[in-house]
């Protein structure tokens, strides 16, 4: 089978945690934008992977621009992650009209992706989805590195995988998009996109640890720890921690 590897597209199972346990392989996935793929890509998916849930963090407009291929049996559910915040750098058309610098509109938007209602309702509802069905998921934004790069992060710290692993997950998304930008930013020069622009927008299309260290910074400022952070802001019990854990974890 001639397979185009699908952008930003891993799992987060096989990492270790402070307790040597391991998270589980087979259920936890995440990816960029499932838009436009090809028989091969959904063969992989569904015969392979076996993705049973695809859970879509996109906007409305990205949603209706870049709709997901859709994958026999699959449930799909739509979380609007930044669907009420007021800084979103996240999607494609938001990086081409931003004004202003990038780095420190990138940190604004994690900012909103720790503080805003639909951040933490929708993130609220991501654990909940994996508490109620423990399935093979995939989970994605546009890219696969913001809101998606945050609800890994949140999962993986839930699990109690070391910060050091957690970066890393995050920032393998500069390596795993390489070509997938390069494309884009082909496309935006030939459509005639200033120079100066295109180098913003290369800049946007890449993670920074300085991003997620806001985040948790910013969590840890408003909520005092991340525990706190998930009881207080996502809502989730000390029953839901301690099931999810139990699920997702292994040895």
């Amino acid at each position: 089978m001639n397979l185009k590897k699908i952008t930003n597209f891993r799992e987060l199972g096989g990492y270790r945690n402070k307790n040597k346990q391991m998270v589980k392989k087979g259920l936890l996935y995440r990816s960029g934008q499932l838009f436009e793929l090809d028989d091969a890509q959904k063969n992989y998916l569904t015969a392979t992977v076996g993705i049973q849930h695809i859970i879509d963090m996109r906007s409305e407009d990205e949603r209706a621009q870049f709709p997901d291929t859709t994958l026999p049996g699959a449930a799909y559910t739509v979380l609007d992650i930044l669907k009420d915040a007021t800084t979103n750098d996240a999607s494609l058309g938001h990086m081409i009209t931003e004004q202003g610098d990038v780095r420190e509109n990138m940190l604004a938007t994690y900012e909103q992706l720790a503080m805003s209602d639909s951040a933490q309702a929708g993130y609220h509802a991501f654990i909940r989805d994996l508490l109620a069905a423990p399935e093979p998921t995939v989970f994605h934004c546009f890219a696969g590195k913001d809101r998606t790069g945050v609800g890994a992060a949140i999962i993986l710290k839930l699990l109690a995988v070391p910060n050091e692993t957690i970066m890393a997950d995050y920032l393998l998304t500069n390596q795993e998009r390489k070509t997938a930008n390069q494309v884009i930013l082909a496309d935006l020069k030939k459509q005639g996109v200033p120079v100066s622009q295109l180098q913003t927008i290369a800049v946007a299309l890449k993670v920074d640890a300085a991003y997620l260290a806001h985040y948790f910074q910013v969590i840890d400022t408003k909520f005092g720890s991340f525990d706190q952070y998930l009881r207080q802001g996502l809502q989730l019990t000390d029953a839901d921690v301690d099931t999810f854990r139990g699920l997702y974890l292994q040895g």
